[in-house]
């Protein structure tokens, strides 16, 4: 199960989810005010104190969802077509984390009008889990094509 390179990417998915859980993925300052974004909240901020706050939870219950998915499929090595299966909905898992983000940072841009905010490392966290996801469906895949190819022969 370690030796295999797909763990490698899996475990490298679930830590990018991991910490895109932690870390802030958009703001935006003018002066004295900011908005910021993480996984839990949209928080606005006036002077270093907050004015207002909505709680945007989806967007670490999609990410922890999808951390424990890629740990869940490690252990499912045996089973290669649910290991792509997984795979498949853990990208439509993060799509949403994504999207999420995007549809939560639009409306933070209109909390101060005229300025335009900037993503963090929080955005490009699980844009690189879903290359590594990409990358662990191909060797998913390529062992199973291996593995039949095998089968044929005998």
């Amino acid at each position: 199960m370690w030796q295999r390179i797909q763990t490698i990417f899996l475990l490298i998915l679930a830590l990018c989810m991991s910490l895109s859980l932690f870390l802030p993925t958009w703001e935006e300052t003018k002066g004295a005010e900011s908005v910021t974004l993480n996984a839990l909240e949209l928080e606005h901020s006036r002077q270093g104190k907050e004015v207002a706050s909505k709680s945007v939870f989806y967007i670490a219950v999609l990410a922890a969802i999808a951390a424990g998915l890629a740990l869940f499929s490690i252990t499912r090595y045996t089973n290669r077509l649910l290991q792509i299966k997984l795979g498949a909905l853990n990208s439509l898992l993060m799509a949403g984390v994504l999207g999420l983000i995007m549809l939560f940072s639009n409306q933070g841009e209109s909390i101060i009008p005229g300025q335009q905010g900037k993503y963090l490392l929080g955005t490009y966290l699980p844009m690189a889990a879903m290359i590594c996801n990409l990358f662990a469906n191909r060797f998913i895949r390529r062992d199973e094509n291996l593995v039949r190819s095998a089968d044929r022969l005998r």
